[in-house]
């Protein structure tokens, strides 16, 4: 595993395991596989529904908590600065947790910056290790930092082959705030595994397309959250980091950039 140094010094891996529409006992055993095949970082979200799923798989793992990375995200239902206090309570509690590694706001919301006063005071408090948020543009991330007192560590947004975002990643590298990546291989709307450039340049290096399109990402120091259901997709997400792309080969792949969001529901924002 590759990580990245956030700007208050803790380790982010730079690839973990998101867990968007896993409920149940699916969500439980896929966690606890993941762990098990060598995943530090989980990603999870009260929106979600399933804090208490991710929790069980936690526990079920059996792993040293200080090997983990665990990310959780305040949502609309939270939108002012006692809800979202006692939301980061609820998501500890969920969790089965002492500490959250990482604490987002979901989205960009008009109560935002009075949420992230409580994240940020949950930070001070040690009940999360880094905070930060997700889904902002640089807009809004520019109103954000202009009232708060702790930079955010990480912006999460959507980031994949056809919608690169360099200009945000250079803007956020500027303020020290690192990009994380949801939905890393576009949620198979744009068959990355099959596209054929990626597959010329995976046979070189025995990969597949999909390996190819995280490994772009993480090159670029971006922390990607790939989800899957199958558990040798677990194990091809989590084998990018014994080979390195070539600079002509980050070149061309930058090229397929459309540079278009592939999730309308973004555009709200």
């Amino acid at each position: 595993m590759e990580y990245i140094t956030l700007n208050n010094g803790i380790e982010m891996p730079l690839l973990g395991l998101g867990t968007w529409n896993l409920n149940g006992q699916e969500c439980v055993n896929i966690v606890a596989t993941a762990i098990e095949l060598g995943y530090c970082l989980i990603d999870t979200a009260q929106m979600y529904g399933n804090e208490k799923e991710v929790g069980k798989g936690i526990k079920r793992s059996n792993t040293e908590r200080e090997k983990l990375f665990v990310t959780t995200k305040l949502y609309r239902k939270t939108n002012s600065y006692d809800a979202a206090k006692k939301a980061i309570n609820e998501s500890l509690c969920n969790l089965r947790l002492d500490y959250i590694d990482l604490l987002l706001l979901h989205e960009p919301y008009a109560e935002g910056n009075d949420m992230y006063k409580a994240l940020e005071e949950a930070y001070r408090e040690g009940k999360v290790h880094a905070i930060g948020v997700s889904n902002y543009d640089q807009e809004w991330f520019e109103a954000l930092i202009k009232q708060c007192s702790i930079v955010p560590s990480v912006n999460q947004v959507e980031t994949h082959l056809y919608y690169q975002k360099w200009d945000l990643q250079n803007y956020l590298n500027s303020q020290g705030t690192a990009m994380q990546a949801w939905s890393p291989l576009a949620q198979g709307k744009a068959d990355i595994m099959h596209h054929p450039q990626l597959q010329e340049i995976a046979y070189k290096y025995h990969k597949t397309a999909s390996q190819i399109a995280l490994r772009f990402l993480t090159q670029r120091g971006i922390s990607v959250i790939p989800k899957s259901k199958r558990g040798e997709r677990l194990i091809e997400n989590i084998s990018i980091f014994d080979f390195q792309l070539s600079d002509i080969e980050m070149q061309e792949i930058r090229k397929l950039d459309k540079n278009e969001t592939l999730f309308s529901w973004t555009l709200s924002f």
